[in-house]
């Protein structure tokens, strides 16, 4: 199949990238001509596992290029996939500018039958007022279908998720578009689930919101755990045990952040008002995930007793482990918590560090060469983000460096009995001592 994919970040690319992989002719469209240069000259601005082998291989084949020409991409291809960004606004709602941006102008250089995809998370209908768009400002009345197919991926392992996925909802009011979404996906072992467009968009932001529900679940859960001298741990293997609930997401710590959970449930909580059903378990998910960070620098405060001044380690920056994305980072909000206290604060974080001094999201915050040198002198280390490198580390080493050996787990990624033998004084999140 020939394939356009508009936009060029994290999903963008990575979709664009693998469905090269499977034999397909693709072209990324990105109006960001420094992006289109980087790509061009063989180097993958975002961290991502895996990704950068793939992209290689495929502009090698020469299955994969990439161009800031809508118009090209639209000429390229049978199937246009738009995944741009769509940005919160103030009051939670999704700001659709790119999309309707695209829209027009895939209008305006459509020249024959196209299948448009809406691959960004937009809210319920938006499939609607695309076709709108596209039939408002295409002159030569060319026939074409809007389909939903929202995508899934973690980052992290998004070429994993997208190769390997669990199900491929496609949206569709259309056989004809319908046939050729089937041909595009036919390469991937999965299940197709064929819903109405409206069906797939709020399939997205349902999907999501659970996901954040259930942690948010599982951090309430802490706060009992903590209360009476249980094991979140424990309550946990107990609750995910059950087959109709399981494991997945029941992992208590410092809160949901990333690109996606904090705008998705925003987001169903701004559609729901819209539609006239408001969402209130959704703003106490919100409510719980932010007192949950509260929680945690309490416990800090608490400990260390006046923070100003004091020599603070914190490791990760991240919103999550196995990428660089530093985007609504809970992780960055601590370091920023810390340093508004009076903290002194060395960080390290194995991918994230250049994006966050790029950005100059913590402003004071010393960016530390290795996990090591951010615990020299320490009066207390803080673990925000769950890298594997941090389970590797010698922690005689760390004791032996830190100048008090007072660690804050933030994602319970060490075990308690194991810290205190080796002479740490260790605060995780709902766990027994």
């Amino acid at each position: 199949m020939d394939i356009s994919i508009i936009g060029s970040g994290y999903v963008g690319l990575v979709t664009g990238a693998c469905f090269a992989d499977v034999g397909h002719s693709v072209v990324c469209v990105d109006n960001d001509q420094r992006k289109v240069d980087t790509l061009r000259s063989g180097q993958i601005p975002i961290y991502e596992p895996g990704l950068e082998d793939v992209v290689h291989r495929n502009v090698s084949a020469r299955r994969l290029r990439f161009t800031n020409s809508i118009e090209d991409g639209v000429h390229h291809s049978q199937i246009v996939f738009i995944a741009v960004p769509t940005p919160p606004q103030p009051d939670g709602s999704v700001d659709l500018t790119y999309i309707e941006r695209v829209a027009r102008e895939i209008a305006e250089v459509l020249k024959e039958y196209r299948v448009i995809v809406d691959k960004s998370t937009v809210p319920v209908k938006t499939g609607e007022k695309v076709a709108e768009t596209i039939r408002r400002y295409n002159k030569a009345g060319v026939d074409f279908d809007v389909v939903s197919n929202p995508e899934f991926l973690r980052e992290g392992c998004a070429v994993a998720d997208l190769m390997n996925p669990d199900r491929i909802v496609v949206g569709s009011n259309s056989d004809r578009a319908l046939a050729l979404m089937k041909k595009v996906y036919e390469p991937f072992m999965a299940p197709i689930m064929v819903t109405d467009v409206n069906s797939a968009e709020l399939i997205k932001h349902a999907a999501n919101s659970f996901l954040a529900l259930k942690i948010s679940y599982i951090n309430a859960i802490s706060a009992i755990c903590e209360a009476s001298g249980a094991d979140v741990e424990r309550v946990a293997d107990g609750i995910g045990a059950d087959k109709r609930i399981g494991r997945s997401f029941l992992n208590a710590g410092l809160g949901y952040g990333g690109s996606c959970f904090p705008k998705d449930v925003a987001a169903f909580i701004a559609i729901s008002e819209q539609l006239g059903v408001p969402f209130l378990l959704l703003k106490e998910v919100q409510r719980i995930n932010q007192v949950q960070r509260e929680r945690f620098l309490k416990k800090i405060r608490d400990t260390l007793w006046v923070l100003r001044d004091k020599r603070i380690a914190v490791w990760g920056l991240t919103f999550k482990p196995d990428t660089d994305d530093v985007r609504n980072s809970v992780a960055i909000d601590l370091v920023n918590n810390l340093l508004q206290e009076g903290a002194i604060v060395h960080a390290y974080d194995p991918k994230g560090m250049d994006k966050v001094a790029e950005l100059d999201l913590c402003k004071g915050v010393t960016l530390a060469k290795s996990a090591l040198a951010a615990v020299q002198n320490a009066e207390a280390l803080v673990l925000a983000t769950e890298w594997n490198e941090f389970q590797r580390i010698d922690f005689e080493q760390v004791r032996k460096a830190m100048h008090t050996p007072i660690v804050f787990d933030g994602r319970n990624l060490f075990d308690p009995g194991t810290m205190k033998e080796l002479g740490f004084r260790y605060y995780g999140i709902g766990r027994a001592g």
